[in-house]
């Protein structure tokens, strides 16, 4: 609990002079943006300081990469924002860590986001973008960023890793049962080995390259996004230097938001989610294109006075030709209460449900190990600039080697 417990300490000394730095805070904000009149443009910078601690249980829960109990990640994001009249804007996003999961790899800097959005109407109803950016699809991604976001780790769809491997395709349903390791006597550490080649239902927020159409009529909204890769790719492909272009993916979103408190939305995605180093393990007549993922989703958020709501449902599909198609069923839902203007508290309970296949006997068995996590964390605004959250995870696996997993988190965030 070293990390955690040294974590605690600074914070408790930062908010006893942080008030006199906010203002400071401020004027560096200044400092960091630049405007012009003629002709109209502005250009800002800004970024977030972020320190995590975990200790957490073995199997270590998905997607954080370690072996051992306990883990520090320090996380430096610089944004860049740009608008050049009232209808071009240009937003980047540059990071310093230990890769885009916590883990315990060496420290990197990597460009995640970039893009140009233009809007193509003079009321802004239609806008257009192109670049590298995260998805449409749900309501999660929206509020991803740790500043936003009440919770430190993300639902289980956006993180926690199936039996789908990118690298290769399985070549009857007894691989594909292999590498989900739902077989009975697998190891307790077996989900180690193969951690970095298993693919979840969406990889965070999905920084993919490509294109994208929004577009708002009353109280209607439309997303929809052409991309070269699933939303179930790893963060190393999401580059076009790293993924072409032959096998893009589609995903839509349509929102509707009848009132300031309500906003449901409908999403639907398809793309290959194979790499192309699994050309040779690919069943005969087929190519990359005939392995795709198909993900329809439903997404609710309710606000109201101190109480703010979160669900999403999604249903995937995994096509495996001349194997199988494994389904997964991933929902979550989750509250904040807002206690006081400065303290906060969410909760969050997910589950991801696995479907049947028939293996090599004739049995129908899931093909992965059905999960449900809960998730509690209460969050303090210690001053404009400064935020620390909690958070305490319970995870349960069916029938796994170790059914129970837990994980405590803690974040400092310095927004500047």
């Amino acid at each position: 609990m070293k990390h955690i417990g040294v974590m605690g300490v600074w914070a408790f000394l930062t908010m006893r002079v942080f008030a006199n730095v906010d203002e400071a805070l401020d004027r560096w904000g200044d400092t960091l943006t630049f405007n012009t009149t003629t002709p109209p443009f502005s250009l800002k910078a800004s970024g977030t300081l972020d320190l995590e601690g975990y200790e957490l249980s073995q199997p270590s829960f998905d997607p954080i990469f370690t072996e051992g109990h306990a883990l520090f990640v320090p996380r430096l994001s610089l944004f860049l924002d740009a608008q050049l009249g009232p209808r071009v804007y240009v937003f980047a996003q540059m990071r310093l860590d230990r890769g885009f999961d916590p883990s315990d790899e060496s420290s990197d800097v990597r460009i995640d986001e970039y893009a140009l959005r233009a809007a193509i109407t003079k009321d802004s109803h239609i806008v257009v973008q192109v670049g590298k950016f995260s998805t449409v699809l749900g309501n999660w991604v929206k509020r991803h960023a740790s500043w936003d976001n009440p919770f430190i780790t993300p639902p289980l769809a956006y993180g926690h890793l199936t039996g789908i491997w990118d690298i290769a395709a399985p070549f009857s349903t007894d691989t594909l049962l292999r590498w989900s390791h739902v077989q009975n006597g697998s190891a307790p550490n077996a989900g180690e080995a193969d951690k970095y080649f298993r693919l979840p239902i969406v990889w965070g927020p999905a920084y993919g390259s490509g294109a994208a159409l929004f577009v708002q009529t009353g109280p209607f909204d439309l997303a929809a996004e052409i991309k070269n890769t699933a939303l179930s790719a790893r963060p190393d492909n999401w580059s076009p230097e790293q993924t072409g272009w032959e096998h893009p993916s589609f995903t839509g979103r349509i929102g509707f938001q009848p009132n300031p408190m309500w906003n449901l939305g409908l999403s639907a995605s398809s793309g290959a989610y194979l790499a192309p180093t699994a050309l040779p393990s690919l069943h005969p007549g087929y190519g990359l294109a005939a392995y795709r993922e198909i993900v329809l989703a439903h997404d609710i958020s309710f606000a109201w006075h101190h109480w703010q709501l979160w669900a999403e449902v999604l249903a995937t599909r995994f096509t495996i030709p001349g194997v199988a198609d494994p389904k997964v069923l991933s929902w979550y839902l989750e509250t904040k209460y807002k206690f006081a203007p400065q303290f906060s508290g969410a909760i969050r309970f997910g589950q991801q449900l696995y479907g049947r296949i028939t293996d090599s006997t004739g049995r129908q068995v899931r093909w992965g190990r059905n999960t449900w996590s809960l998730d509690i964390a209460p969050t303090y605004r210690l001053a404009a600039h400064l935020q620390l959250k909690a958070q305490y995870s319970l995870q349960h696996e069916d029938d796994a080697p170790a059914t129970w997993g837990h994980v405590f988190a803690t974040q400092i965030t310095l927004r500047f």
